[in-house]
């Protein structure tokens, strides 16, 4: 007896300290933002953002077999705390490296689990961390999102089901909806990025970063219509074809769980970054800074550029003495375009092979031919291929191919996020690497953060790109245009494919499949070079387009697509942004702006002092009200002391490229 009362005693004290609340707080570096957790039968978190409150308590928990609840009735081992300050090299990216300074807390429970914390100038972010002996199911992860007050959103809902069924299969493009949290429309899921739109203009969007062998978070609005709880794929059991041409994998039985994982790994970050003003957004690092490092020592051989591509522009090609389509003689003809633009890559696109087998090529395309002719020309050749086709033999496909010397591939239709294609996305990622061929993720989710661990892979959609503008007649592309750097851009790069020759005003647009134009004017789409981040980024109009308008693609070619510093200039979301981006020692500026005509004053401060520049100007021309197309280009002197004011048409633009004098 006198063994157990000490035992009996150690069992209630435990059990009595477990029901008492436990506060901790966590403040970024200087200080603004504030986490609170509270360690009770559950554990919930609120930020501060000055005297603002941005979250309001919210619960977390994941949910494991046996119904076991990390996050309920935890017990708290102990605290550990730390300051981190460190810069990161970023080759392929908007900035040549990234400072990632932030201050860490990690609360250690019974049963092996873990919830780090770590808290920046612009925003916190928390994740789920095990140490189990053995391998995990995870039946369900709750990640609540409680406000005080009834703000706007802009929030993405998932449209263009592949199966109407099933709502976690789609293409993850939506234009904004600006609604009340309260108006968040019934049995629907959005997905992320998202933004909550707060009073004294301050803005937050909600995101995530580190999604490995897990399903990415979509949201749905809570019981009290006061916030937002997460929804998750299920793993897939059982799928078949189906979806668009019958070339997407659909889902027809799921796991009740959502991944069969590893007992000791981190899981995916749940991030709010915070902005005092619009600006700030554009600029934002959070993503990259929460992302695991490169897994390829060698990136040597990864190579950013310009693509110019065939499937926006239907291969309409004219003025020559051949039958345009996807055949040989039309692919010369993007390649001898691109050689002399110094276009560093040609995609063929849907058609170039069988779409359920793409090691048997379409007969009209002699590819071996094809990619000696753009070696000798100094293009190389990226092959489009469904993820279907692909993932029959993927290894097999990517060393045949980049044997005969491919050098890369854009991997379409995947459309899903759960932990299978996640999965996949990775281990496509990692042979590609192994084989040194690029990557580009088209019907895609949104990044989050394996283009860093894997640079290899420079692009993705999850965005509702120009492509749209071939059949969608009734979205407003400018506004969109003006939301997605504060927004969507904050996960990563997107595949949105800008660059039209044919520009149209509000009223005189139409889609059109073979001759596809522009929402907004000609100096918008120059613009969209430098505002919007893509390594690989395309060039959608035809070369016979290009060439008839020579002068705006010499400034195309001009631009690159990874930069050594960044700058947010100026922006209000939805209504206009300007951004300035720096090569070596050449400036790259662009401005947009919605359907709404203003005034945009450049301030010219960021410039290196004592030093004299010059600049190549595209701006809306004085008719590009009526006449979309219209532009002026100038050549102008400045310096850090100029400030010019520029009127942006509707729907207009403003594009700079500044070189030292």
């Amino acid at each position: 007896m006198k063994k157990i009362f000490p035992a009996l005693f150690i069992f209630l004290y435990n059990i009595c300290l477990s029901q008492q609340p436990q506060d901790f707080t966590l403040a970024s570096p200087n200080g603004k933002i504030k986490v609170s957790i509270i360690i009770n039968n559950k554990i919930t978190w609120s930020v501060l953002h000055e005297k603002d409150l941005i979250l309001a308590p919210s619960s977390v928990s994941m949910t494991l077999d046996q119904n076991e609840v990390l996050g309920k009735n935890a017990f708290l081992l102990n605290s550990k705390r730390e300051k981190v300050n460190q810069t990161f090299e970023s080759p392929f990216y908007k900035k040549r490296s990234v400072k990632n300074q932030y201050n860490l807390l990690v609360l250690n429970f019974k049963n092996d689990f873990s919830i780090e914390y770590r808290a920046f100038d612009d925003g916190v972010a928390y994740r789920f961390i095990t140490k189990k002996k053995k391998d995990i199911v995870v039946k369900a992860e709750e990640v609540s999102l409680n406000f005080d007050q009834d703000y706007n959103t802009l929030m993405p809902y998932v449209r263009d089901l592949r199966n109407p069924k099933d709502p976690y299969i789609s293409s993850f493009e939506a234009q904004y909806e600006n609604k009340k949290i309260s108006e968040f429309a019934k049995d629907t899921l959005a997905f992320l990025p998202f933004l909550i739109d707060f009073k004294n203009n301050k803005k937050a969007v909600f995101l995530e970063a580190g999604l490995e062998d897990y399903p990415g978070l979509f949201v749905t609005n809570n019981k009290s219509k006061s916030g937002f709880e997460s929804r998750f794929s299920n793993y897939p059991l059982e799928e078949t074809n189906g979806g668009f041409n019958n070339i997407n994998r659909l889902i027809t039985k799921r796991a009740d769980y959502l991944v069969k994982t590893k007992g000791t790994r981190t899981f995916p970050w749940r991030i709010l970054v915070i902005s005092k003003n619009d600006a700030e957004l554009v600029n934002n690092d959070m993503v990259q800074k929460l992302s695991e490092p490169t897994k390829i020592k060698d990136l040597s051989w990864i190579k950013p550029g310009k693509v110019a591509w065939d499937w926006w522009n239907d291969w309409n090609i004219y003025n020559i003495d051949f039958k345009a389509g996807i055949n040989t003689q039309t692919y010369k003809y993007y390649i001898d375009f691109a050689s002399r633009n110094k276009v560093e890559y040609v995609v063929l696109d849907e058609g170039w092979s069988m779409e359920d087998d793409i090691m048997k090529h379409n007969p009209n395309v002699d590819l071996e031919a094809l990619i000696t002719y753009g070696k000798e020309r100094n293009v190389g050749l990226i092959l489009w291929s469904s993820w279907m086709a692909l993932t029959k033999n993927i290894a097999g496909i990517f060393k045949n191919y980049a044997d005969l010397g491919i050098k890369g591939f854009k991997v379409d239709f995947l459309d899903r996020d759960d932990a299978k294609m996640v999965n996949s996305v990775y281990d496509i990622a990692q042979k590609a690497a192994d084989h040194k061929l690029l990557l580009d993720f088209h019907g895609m989710y949104k990044p989050t953060g394996i283009q860093r661990t894997f640079p290899n892979i420079l692009n993705f959609e999850g965005v509702k790109g120009l492509e749209n503008n071939k059949w969608t007649p009734n979205d407003d592309v400018p506004l969109y245009d003006c939301s997605i750097p504060f927004i969507r851009m904050i996960a990563g790069p997107m595949d949105y494919t800008p660059g039209a020759m044919r520009n149209t005003t509000k009223s005189e647009f139409k889609p059109s499949h073979s001759n596809p134009v522009s929402q907004g004017t000609r100096s918008h789409q120059l613009a969209l070079y430098t505002i919007f981040e893509a390594p690989l980024q395309m060039m959608a109009d035809s070369p016979t387009a290009y060439m008839k308008e020579q002068e705006s693609t010499d400034f195309i070619a001009k631009i690159p697509t990874v930069f050594d510093e960044t700058v947010a200039l100026n922006g209000e979301i939805g209504k206009f942004v300007s951004i300035a981006r720096k090569k070596a020692n050449v400036w790259y500026l662009g401005a947009i702006t919605n359907w709404d005509s203003r005034e945009t004053t450049i301030d010219f401060s960021f410039l290196e002092k004592g030093k004299k520049f010059e600049a190549e100007i595209f701006s809306d021309g004085l008719n590009a009200d009526k006449a979309a197309n219209d532009y002026k280009r100038e050549i102008v002197t400045i310096d850090s002391t100029t400030k010019l004011t520029y009127r942006l048409a509707s729907g207009g633009g403003l594009a700079m490229i500044i070189q030292p004098k």
